[in-house]
């Protein structure tokens, strides 16, 4: 998988496409959640993207901090269904982390996790603060990482 980092501007039409289609399959479809996704902060983000074979199969989108928390943050974790078995997820989150770190210069992150994958970002170095709370009828709990 190769994977690039890119602002709004920088994509293309049929990329913007593929992460659309990519975070319905997964976030709507997938989860069975209707929920609005284009929420008008793609423009502010910037765009990690994993591509095999020319395909978008990981993604995730950053912002830095008071974009979307008062901390930088990662959000829209996707990693298309066939392809999770290879390790992805990892890579994609790794990816953001050093995103943040690179265009925006900042070590502390915000998430807000699906509780299920509460073990997968601790190994990250992200630990819970606060209660969990339901999020679009799905169990969440926010996440800091303070490199």
């Amino acid at each position: 998988m190769v994977i690039e980092a890119k602002s709004f501007d920088e994509l293309s039409v049929e990329e913007i496409h593929d992460i659309f289609k990519l975070r319905s399959e997964i976030f709507v479809v997938e989860q069975d959640c209707v929920y609005q996704d284009i929420d008008g902060k793609d423009e502010k983000a910037v765009h990690v993207i994993g591509k095999k074979r020319g395909e978008i199969i990981a993604y995730t989108r950053v912002f830095k901090g008071g974009d979307y928390f008062q901390e930088a943050s990662i959000g829209r974790v996707a990693v298309k269904k066939s392809e999770r078995k290879y390790g992805y997820g990892k890579d994609i989150v790794k990816a953001s982390i050093l995103a943040i770190e690179n265009h925006f210069l900042e070590t502390t992150i915000r998430i807000s996790a699906q509780l299920y994958l509460e073990r997968f970002y601790h190994d990250f170095g992200f630990h819970q603060v606060g209660e969990g709370y339901l999020e679009d009828g799905i169990p969440h709990i926010a996440m800091l990482l303070n490199k």
